[in-house]
């Protein structure tokens, strides 16, 4: 069974850090994956990384988020620097996964809360 589990979030101070953990199991490989945050009633793309650890962000997180991956751990880090307070949402991972067969799908994680306090 694929699980895509999401930690790392909470209460930071403006000018502080926070690292989020996307790390999925039950699958053969993590393929590309990408943060967002919801925004309201429409997700906003964060960040994203593909197979191949090419790296794109929103214009809003350049220079300060940084997206990586682990691929012995099928695991996907967000590291988010300077947090402002326009930063607090709840942030979800979004991955493509193969799984045994060689199928591809599409997961998101739980979501979780980042609040930056000013």
């Amino acid at each position: 069974q694929v699980q895509l589990v999401e930690s790392g979030g909470g209460l930071v101070q403006a000018g502080g850090s926070l690292r989020l953990s996307c790390a999925a199991s039950g699958i053969v490989s993590l393929d590309a994956v990408a943060w967002y945050r919801r925004a309201g009633m429409q997700r906003k793309l964060v960040a994203r990384i593909s197979s191949g650890s090419g790296t794109d962000y929103a214009d809003s997180v350049k220079g300060r988020f940084f997206i990586s991956r682990d691929n012995a751990e099928n695991t996907v880090y967000l590291q988010m620097n300077s947090l402002k307070p326009e930063d607090t949402d709840v942030y979800y991972c979004n991955a493509i996964v193969t799984v045994v067969g060689g199928r591809t799908y599409s997961y998101w994680g739980q979501g979780t809360q980042v609040t930056v306090s000013s």
